[in-house]
Formats: structure tokens, C-alpha cells, sequence
């Protein structure tokens, strides 16, 4: 075989490929044996069809067969012979395909560019360390106690208030007429909490155990039966009872129904989890940081090819006017992820940054014990798409690069509230770009950051 770098432009190489006929017709004879074993013609017993009667009636298709690995096997080795890094899919151009002559063709390839690492000691970054206040695990505390309360029945002479649990068979009508949908038995509502209908619960308070009550109410614009949708209806409703709420004790016992060991416990687990939402943002935050530090101190060639594939998978759900719109933005953070999904992918490889096996088997474990009651689930999910785990890997390398850049930079760690969490989080949101959904395999993974505000339950 024969390679030559027939023209070398930028970062798009062209090979010139010379396969002798010999090869090919090798690779002919070791397919026309493999079909004596396969094909079955009348005439001949199974195992005892001439390679030549084989050939006389397939000829042109074992031919093309025998060329579409040829080139494929070739090709993979002039690229690594010529070691040349390869951006997306190359291009085969055949020049002369023709039993009896040599294979000649060109290898059209977009290369990746050769990257030249700066030094990171520049980079400033900061890390925040929140700290979660007593209050606000007394108000979770609270909450849970409050979403746990237990209800029991009042006299049948007590008429109900607000926050009392009545349950109810209805039956209702729309201009007098009944519809689908429009009795119901058993329902239970707490008085209050208007999930029913808008307007309801009130209707429903200072009603006793046996009453029956006609409540005015207005179904919802989004009913599933179209010409119901903001009707005013009647609900004729058959009180079967009313029951007070008794509020749960804040104590160990309380605790272990949560699943804590005690209290304490209990407390712990909720300062982590509310602890956990503030740090995944903020972690993004210390994250595009570090990314922009990157991106600033670094210049490089980009694939036009690869460039060109981010931005299609951007905008591939956009009409045209809004492609068109935000066309030069949407270029931008095209060339933005590739540039840091190539300066990753460098940083990890001139580091020997490696994700194993066991630690994704880990990292799925995690997953699963954070997920109660759905522990199956996750695990068939992963067990049934390979690709999930093939992310996991991608967003765990990630992670492992992200942690030696820390080591290299000027990181200073802040020790903050939620108030000023809040104030860090809000400034970052103004809004921002988020440029931390980076992966190894397909540096284009990103989204952007949500401004939402981070809840305390």
C-alpha cells in the first residue's frame, strides 16, 4: 500500500492511496471460499459450488464487498501511519475501482488541531463553601411535619374551617346538564390548599358530617373535553366527613418515620440536601469560571466541520427566522464549546486522566441510594441504554479534569450564607451562558444555566 500527503491545507489534509490489485484479489479469493461454505445452488451439494460458478453470478457484488472493507481497513491505517488526529468523518474520493487494477483513492480528512497548553497559574477562580443557618432547618423541619400530619374525625355536631380534611361524593351539572367526568365519590380535599377547583375550598367551610352543599365553581381552560373548558358548574356535594389535623411531634420518633436514625440525624440529612442544591449551583458558577480563564489564555484552530455540527445540533429545533436572528450568538457558542471541549480532551490526555470501570459502577450506586424506592429503575436505565452510562463516564472525566485544573490555579475558597448564596447566584444569572456541560466524547454537550432561585426545602 501506498501513502502519500497529496495537499495539506490548514487543518485538511489530503492522502493519496495506492492498494495493489494483488490485495484485492486475495481478499476476492478468501470471500469466494468463505461463500463455498455458505451458498447453497441448485445442482451442487451444500459446501461444493465452484468459486467460479460463485463468482460468475455474484461477482460484482463480492467485488463491491470486498472494496467497502478494503477501504475501510486502509484507510484507518494511513491515518494512523500518517498520525493524523481525526475531527468528525473523512471523505473517500475513489479514483480507479476496477478488478484487475490497483485501488486508487483519496482520503479527504479534517484534522484536530495540535494544542499548545499554557499555563493555568493565572486563572482565578473562587470556591464557595455555604453554610447552611438553624432557621432554615427549622423551617424544613416544619414543613416536613407539616406534610406528615395525620387527621382524625371531629364531632359529627363540629362544622369544618380552614385546614380541616373533608372527604365528599359530588355530583355535578353544566347548564343543568351532566357530563362526562361528573360525579365523583370519595374525594378528599384539606381546606386551604385550593387543589380542587379554584373558589372551592372556601365554599366548603363550616359545612358538618351528613350535609349536603351546593358549591358554584368554573372547570379549568385546560379540560381535557374542549367545550368544558371554563364552564361554570354546580357541585351538589355529600359531606361523609370532616376531619382536624394533628400536628406530628418534632421528636426521634417523628424522625425514624422520615427514615433519619433521630432527630439529630434527621437534621443532619436536611442541612445536606438543602447544602447539595446551593453547591450544584455554585459549583457551575466556580466551573464557568475556570472555563472562561481557559478559553481566555488559549488560541486555536477549529475544525470548520466540527464547528459547523455544534452549531446544527443547536439550532436544529429553531425556525428559520430565529436562526437567522441570533445567527453571529449562536456561531460564537459554537466555536466556544468546541474550542474548551478540545482544550479539555488535551488537558485530560497530557495528564493521563483515565475514568474506570468501578468508578462508574460507583457513581451509578450513588445514584440509586439517592433515589428510594426507585432503586430498580435506575439500574434497568442504565442496564438498557449503554449510552447513559457512556455520559456518566463523559461528565465523570469531566469532573476529574475540572478538580487538577483547581490544584493549578489561584482557587480562593469563600465561606458563605444562604443570603449571600442567594446574592451569588443572582448576579451570575443576569443571565449567563453555561459552559460546564462539557464531555469527553462530544465537547458540544452544554446547556444553558437556568436563573432560577435555589430553594431552601
Amino acid at each position: 500500500m501506498k501513502i502519500e500527503i497529496k495537499s495539506k491545507k490548514g487543518l485538511s489534509t489530503t492522502l493519496s492511496v495506492v492498494v495493489d490489485k494483488k490485495i484485492i484479489q486475495q481478499k476476492m479469493n478468501e470471500r469466494l471460499n468463505e461463500l463455498q461454505q455458505e451458498v447453497a445452488l441448485k445442482g451442487f451439494r451444500p459446501g461444493k459450488v465452484p468459486s467460479s460458478v460463485i463468482k460468475s453470478q455474484f461477482g460484482k457484488s463480492i467485488y463491491g464487498e470486498v472494496v467497502d472493507k478494503v477501504l475501510r481497513e486502509t484507510s484507518s491505517k494511513a491515518i494512523s501511519e500518517k498520525k493524523l488526529k481525526v475531527a468528525g468523518q473523512p471523505k473517500i474520493d475513489l479514483k480507479q475501482f476496477e478488478e484487475g487494477k490497483d485501488l486508487n483513492y483519496e482520503l479527504m480528512i479534517n484534522c484536530l488541531p495540535s494544542i499548545k497548553l499554557n499555563s493555568l497559574e493565572k486563572i482565578k477562580s473562587s470556591e464557595y463553601k455555604i453554610k447552611i443557618e438553624k432557621k432554615i432547618i427549622d423551617t424544613k423541619l416544619q414543613e416536613l411535619a407539616d406534610q406528615n400530619k395525620k387527621f382524625e374525625e371531629i364531632k359529627d355536631t363540629e362544622k369544618s374551617k380552614i385546614g380541616d380534611q373533608i372527604s365528599f361524593d359530588y355530583s355535578a351539572t353544566v347548564n343543568g346538564e351532566k357530563f362526562e367526568g361528573s360525579e365523583g365519590k370519595g374525594v378528599q380535599i384539606e381546606l386551604g390548599k385550593n387543589l380542587f377547583l379554584k373558589g372551592f375550598d372556601e365554599q366548603l367551610v363550616n359545612v358538618k358530617k351528613g350535609d349536603t352543599k351546593l358549591v358554584d365553581a368554573i372547570l379549568p381552560a385546560n379540560h381535557p373535553k374542549k367545550e368544558l373548558a371554563n364552564q361554570k358548574t354546580k357541585f351538589k356535594c355529600k359531606i361523609i366527613n370532616v376531619k382536624k389535623a394533628i400536628k406530628s411531634p418534632i421528636d426521634d420518633n417523628f424522625a425514624k418515620m422520615m427514615g433519619a436514625k433521630d432527630i439529630l440525624d434527621l437534621k443532619t440529612l436536611i442541612e445536606k440536601q438543602i447544602s447539595s442544591q446551593y453547591s450544584q449551583a455554585l459549583n457551575s458558577i466556580t466551573k464557568k469560571e475556570i472555563l472562561d480563564g481557559i478559553e481566555k489564555i488559549h488560541e486555536i484552530d477549529l475544525p470548520q466541520n466540527l464547528v459547523d455540527q455544534e452549531l446544527e445540533a443547536m439550532t436544529k429545533n429553531l425556525k428559520p427566522e430565529e436562526r437567522e436572528k441570533n445567527k453571529t450568538n449562536n456561531e460564537n457558542l459554537a466555536k466556544s464549546r468546541i474550542k474548551l471541549g478540545l482544550l479539555l480532551n488535551e488537558i485530560g490526555e497530557k495528564n493521563d486522566i483515565k475514568v474506570s470501570d468501578e468508578e462508574i459502577s460507583s457513581e451509578i450506586q450513588k445514584q440509586i441510594k439517592s433515589m428510594p424506592g426507585q432503586e430498580k429503575m435506575v439500574l434497568e436505565y442504565y442496564q438498557k441504554n449503554p449510552s447513559a452510562s457512556q455520559s456518566l463516564k463523559g461528565a465523570l472525566y469531566e469532573e476529574k479534569i475540572i478538580n487538577l485544573i483547581k490544584t493549578k490555579i489561584k482557587l480562593s475558597v469563600k465561606e458563605i450564607d444562604t443570603k449571600d448564596a442567594e446574592k451569588v447566584i443572582a448576579d451570575f444569572n443576569k443571565p449567563n451562558i453555561d459552559k460546564t456541560q462539557l464531555s469527553k466524547t462530544k465537547p458540544s454537550q452544554k446547556d444553558k444555566l437556568k436563573p432560577k432561585k435555589i430553594s431552601k426545602k
